[in-house]
């Protein structure tokens, strides 16, 4: 590298085992017009197949990703505890 620019390799490392655990997931969102966006998704693993990821998100929505358009996966620890005020 003798730019300097990082080089980042993407993984998918979820399985069905992780199912049940927070997770964030990198995907390739289709666009209604233009090309595809890159966008994550942070939330828990709840179901995973051969062909699609469902990440149900803090606000309930349920996110399906298609596997062929996943860049990357991993999990996550649990978000911090809320602090206290006082």
């Amino acid at each position: 590298m003798t730019d300097g620019a990082a080089r980042w390799r993407l993984s998918l490392r979820l399985t069905p085992d992780d199912v049940g655990r927070r997770v964030v997931v990198r995907w390739r969102r289709p666009t209604v017009a233009g090309p595809d966006e890159v966008a994550d998704v942070l939330g828990e693993l709840a179901a995973m197949d051969q062909a699609t990821l469902r990440v149900l998100r803090r606000d309930g929505l349920t996110v399906v990703i298609p596997l062929e358009r996943a860049l990357a996966g991993k999990v996550v620890p649990p978000p911090p505890a809320p602090r206290r005020r006082g």
